[in-house]
């Protein structure tokens, strides 16, 4: 943890100085949904007060509000290492998701099959399997149980001739399991099929280049990362040019418009501008000589994978710790790099929404139940027994919090 500049970041962060009945709030519920930086509360803010109104007008806050759409295009390209056309805004990754799959399934015949796996959120596994209503085949891989990894060999199982487009996860919510999604873009691509990746779990952790990956799809949420409750699609250029949109006739057939439908949220694009300008000067504070925006963002993320798994690698080591504790997913530290700082387990002789309200009754914030990962509690076994509790850090948490949430479960344990 050495030479991450935490205090910095917690101080970017107004809402981590709340308290709750005496007790100093502990944020650990973080892939539901981040905690944002004062400069995202201040640019909706800002907007709402100097720019509202619709785009496309021909008077001052109109205008300005198109220049808040194009920046926020352009950076959350720079994010994912794409064009800023390749973008598309929406209400959230799975109205996206959900939308795509019905232009997608435009292209498609019955018997065509579709592969999605157990260890996805819903979001990126119901769009595809309502298109079964069509006469689409849906194929779904399994996973290693023992370490909640997605079973590779399996998933070439389920490739066959047939196979059109291949839906996985970059990162499970419930878990932290971090995919091999390169190899699963590899094996799309090499069957003839279209790869479309969850990116929401993973985007506050990790770098993301969309061009080295390869995906042909790639949905986040950027209130995962800091940002206001929305949705981000990437698609390749030229598929976007090729797919036909729903869209209503007034709007424009080219670009971005094509694909946005209706008014987007503007105050939230102009939040998601000041959430990326915080992980920038988060990358200057670790990289003070770089100016680039892309080397920034970069340089950022690095640095906090790096400070996410000492964090996570701590947790861990004292969670397996406690009596009576299931632990689900990896556990083995020579292994951390494929997983994020999200853990789930269970108590003996309690349910997670006992154990989360045994948690939160003293001001530490986590997940209980399923986290609409429901092939995965299924798969465990625990869907009918609560599912899980889920334990989230991202890069504002700290050792002191981490260690205070292990004392906490080892009280919840003995109860």
């Amino acid at each position: 943890m050495d030479g991450f500049p935490i205090s910095w970041v917690r101080s970017q962060f107004p809402s981590l100085a709340q308290e709750f009945d005496g007790h100093p709030v502990l944020f650990l519920d973080a892939p539901g949904g981040t905690q944002v930086p004062r400069q995202v509360i201040d640019a909706i803010s800002g907007y709402l007060l100097k720019c509202n109104a619709n785009n496309h007008g021909l008077f001052r806050t109109s205008r300005k509000t198109d220049e808040v759409i194009e920046h926020a295009h352009r950076d959350m390209a720079s994010l994912l290492g794409c064009r800023a056309d390749e973008i598309v805004f929406g209400a959230n990754m799975t109205t996206l998701t959900f939308a795509m799959s019905r232009v997608i399934a435009r292209g498609l015949k019955s018997g065509d099959e579709i592969v999605v796996t157990t260890l996805d959120h819903d979001g990126n596994v119901a769009p595809w399997r309502a298109l079964e209503e069509r006469g689409i085949v849906v194929r779904t891989v399994d996973i290693h149980t023992e370490d909640c990894t997605l079973d590779m060999a399996d998933l070439e199982r389920q490739m066959t001739s047939r196979t059109r487009l291949v839906a996985a996860g970059y990162a499970s919510n419930a878990v932290g399991t971090i995919n091999d999604v390169a190899t699963v873009v590899k094996m799309a691509h090499a069957a003839g099929a279209l790869a479309f990746v969850d990116a929401v779990h993973y985007a506050p952790h990790g770098p993301i280049d969309v061009a080295a990956l390869d995906c042909d799809f790639l949905v986040c949420s950027p209130y995962k990362f800091f940002a206001p409750h929305m949705g981000v699609l990437y698609a390749k250029r030229d598929l976007l040019a090729s797919l036909t949109p729903y869209k209503v006739r007034p709007a424009l057939n080219e670009g971005w418009d094509r694909w946005e439908t209706g008014t987007q949220n503007h105050e939230a694009l102009a939040g998601l501008i000041a959430a990326i300008g915080y992980i920038e000067e988060l990358g200057a504070q670790v990289h003070p000589g770089d100016h680039a925006k892309r080397h920034l963002l970069l340089n950022a993320l690095e640095a906090i994978r790096g400070y996410e798994r000492a964090l996570i690698t701590r947790m861990i080591a004292g969670l397996r710790e406690i009596p009576g504790l299931t632990f689900y997913g990896i556990s083995d530290p020579a292994r951390f790099r494929s997983r994020t700082p999200t853990v789930s387990i269970r108590l003996a002789n309690q349910t997670p929404q006992q154990t989360a309200e045994y948690l939160g009754a003293r001001g530490i914030f986590v997940w209980d139940g399923n986290f609409y990962a429901l092939g995965l509690t299924e798969r465990l076994g625990v869907e009918a027994s609560g599912g899980l509790l889920r334990i989230g850090l991202v890069h504002y948490n700290t050792g002191e919090e981490v260690e205070r949430l292990l004392d906490e479960l080892r009280q919840a344990a003995r109860c």
